[in-house]
């Protein structure tokens, strides 16, 4: 037996013996930058009333003026983490108890939990096949007379179809956000994904392109919204008084503020976000490369109007084609030593909160509230796309995971091209 030919699945040598390194965009910059303002003794500034720190100390500041000019919007504010973010942003579009938000099914759970949270209604609309965004035409099927808004997710680091999604919201009176946690720094039609909803904004947990351990930052360039997501963001209620702010719908306010130290980090973080994307293209173009003559594997597509910033290299099998299971290959190539790949990805409306229907307390609210809609349907089937996806065909690699070098990309094709010339072996 060739160990070297042998999938180490079935005894043979792993491809891959060493360590890939973590991912880790922190340097001597984001290190002085933070002993700058410990040694000034001023880690946060905020006071929960209407006063000149109500807004924040002086790096908050900073940072939120430097996103506003990098991303091109005319407010930029911070935020704890990003589903303190969703939240604030959904409560400042005015959602009322049984309102109905479209959402994907295919996000990190806390896009459709801010829905709930303001006692709103998640409805999932299904995803396009190829970049793992929202579908238009499904988005389009699953409007009703209570739909308030779509919260557009730009999964894995390719903007959804954005002309195609304001252009809907417009024909139906309806608020977009755009979830872009994962895609920092992607281009639609030579924009910034994020920035052409009504509310767009961006992750800074610790995996993400840029982070700051955690945070998030909203954008937007409606003045109102923008006041009303950092009153959300600092107890509302206590402020809104003094503020002479009159419009009282959602103003009920949290501890959602960013501190100095984060916003510290964070200014040198967005310094160094185009390199960062610069580098994961060229990661993923090289991976691409390696893997494009694999038949019955799909690799990402980018879009003629859009960048992509590869928060995760998405996949395809064509499992009838090459007689094997999804999850096989998977356990091949993690035996090849192969870490950081993904088995499918959420179905969130498959959570067993929305299976029963049960949030807060046990009784079904607030989908039993009499404004709610009584026919909202989560079964098994209302994504078909999605649901297929995650149960047999769709792999990702975690490429937020990994400082990846020409070297590591060279052996993860050698791995994925070792279970290749082995299918038979595993089927």
């Amino acid at each position: 037996m060739d160990k070297h030919k042998t999938l180490a699945i079935h005894g043979g040598e792993k491809t891959i013996k060493k360590t890939i390194a973590r991912y880790n965009s922190i340097g001597v910059e984001e290190v002085e930058a933070v002993k700058s303002v410990v040694e000034g003794g001023v880690l946060s500034k905020y006071l929960g009333c209407w006063s000149d720190d109500f807004y924040g100390g002086s790096k908050v500041q900073e940072f939120e003026r430097e996103c506003e000019r990098y991303f091109g919007v005319k407010h930029a504010i911070t935020v704890n983490s990003w589903t303190s973010g969703l939240v604030a942003a959904v409560g400042a579009i005015g959602v009322e108890p049984g309102d109905e938000i479209i959402v994907t099914p295919w996000t990190m759970c806390a896009s459709a939990t801010a829905i709930l949270h303001w006692n709103a209604i998640p409805i999932f609309a299904d995803i396009e096949p190829e970049t793992f965004c929202l579908d238009v035409a499904s988005v389009e099927a699953n409007i009703t007379y209570k739909t308030k808004a779509i919260m557009v997710v730009d999964i894995f680091g390719h903007s959804a179809d954005m002309d195609a999604l304001m252009s809907l919201a417009k024909k139906h009176n309806l608020k977009v956000i755009s979830d872009t946690a994962q895609a920092p720094g992607a281009l639609y039609n030579e924009k910034y994904a994020g920035t052409m909803a009504d509310i767009g904004g961006y992750s800074l947990n610790y995996h993400k392109h840029i982070h700051t351990g955690e945070g998030g930052i909203l954008v937007t360039n409606d003045d109102k919204l923008a006041d009303r997501m950092r009153l959300i963001r600092n107890h509302a209620e206590a402020v809104v008084g003094d503020k002479g702010f009159t419009d009282l719908n959602n103003m009920i306010g949290y501890n959602f503020r960013l501190g100095e130290i984060e916003c510290a980090i964070g200014l040198k973080q967005l310094k160094k976000l185009k390199k960062i994307v610069k580098n994961r293209q060229e990661v993923a173009e090289r991976l691409a490369d390696g893997l494009d003559s694999l038949a019955g594997l799909s690799l990402p597509i980018v879009k003629d109007n859009c960048t992509h910033v590869y928060y995760v290299f998405a996949l395809t099998v064509d499992v009838d084609k090459l007689g094997v299971s999804r999850d096989l290959i998977i356990k091949a190539l993690e035996a090849e030593g192969l870490l950081g790949l993904m088995t499918g990805y959420a179905n969130i409306h498959l959570l067993p909160m929305y299976q029963n229907k049960i949030a807060y307390g046990s009784n079904g609210f607030p989908w039993n509230l009499k404004e709610a809609r009584q026919d909202v349907d989560y079964t098994k089937g209302i994504c078909p796309v999605a649901e297929t996806l995650h149960e047999k065909t769709f792999m990702g690699f975690l490429m937020c995971l990994h400082e990846l070098s020409g070297d590591d990309i060279d052996l993860i094709v050698t791995a994925f091209r070792k279970v290749w010339e082995n299918l038979d072996d595993l089927s």
